[in-house]
């Protein structure tokens, strides 16, 4: 049951983003593994594109694709960037296959990949792979799936959520499996550079030519 084509649903998320405990932290790791020589950014499930202007800002000349399919999002990513002629701001379900949109110096994400299915986040990852240049990296800041439901709990509890009003579109997957998936498609330095509870960054870079 994915909600997020639901303007309400949208809308509460952004209503509470930039509440969410550590969620800076997790930001601005990202900042710090992305080169700002980086030439052109693709974000995935852009939201209302929060990471993506963080990433300007250093990188104010990159030329950026946001991809999302909320048209809630959508619209607010287009007045947030409606004076960067750099950004274009596209809809697109990631349960589709990703568009021809050309090679990538940085591909990220973040708190999107979590509500696809598991099998379309592997094949995901493998086109996001296909989609880098060599040397190009994958920042994937994610919600993932505590160990244990008591640890699950605690991360509800510390983010102002009850079991019950927990977003039935989330399909959470634990780290190791993510980490794996990505190793073997092929990217390098695989790791989780950052994690809170159920909050991580994982990172994979595609090995130079």
């Amino acid at each position: 049951m994915n909600q997020w084509t639901s303007a309400n649903h949208a809308l509460d998320y952004l209503a509470q983003a930039d509440q969410i405990p550590h969620r800076t932290e997790g930001e601005a790791v990202v900042l710090e593994q992305l080169p700002k020589t980086v030439k052109r950014i693709l974000d995935l499930g852009t939201g209302n594109g929060r990471l993506f202007a963080l990433l300007k800002i250093d990188r104010p000349e990159a030329e950026s694709i946001a991809l999302d399919f909320s048209e809630t999002m959508l619209d607010a990513a287009r007045v947030r960037f409606a004076d960067d002629s750099t950004v274009a701001v596209i809809g697109r379900n990631l349960d589709d296959e990703l568009p021809d949109l050309g090679q990538f110096d940085a591909i990220v994400s973040s708190f999107a990949i979590h509500h696809l299915e598991h099998g379309r986040k592997r094949s995901l990852y493998a086109e996001i792979f296909r989609h880098l240049e060599p040397g190009g990296v994958f920042c994937n800041l994610e919600h993932v799936s505590s160990p244990t439901q008591r640890l699950h709990e605690r991360f509800l509890l510390s983010i102002g959520y009850t079991p019950e009003a927990e977003d039935p579109s989330n399909k959470l997957l634990d780290v190791e499996t993510q980490l794996q998936w990505l190793r073997e498609i092929g990217f390098d330095d695989v790791d989780c550079y950052w994690k809170w509870l159920e909050m991580s960054l994982l990172i994979g870079f595609k090995p130079p030519i």
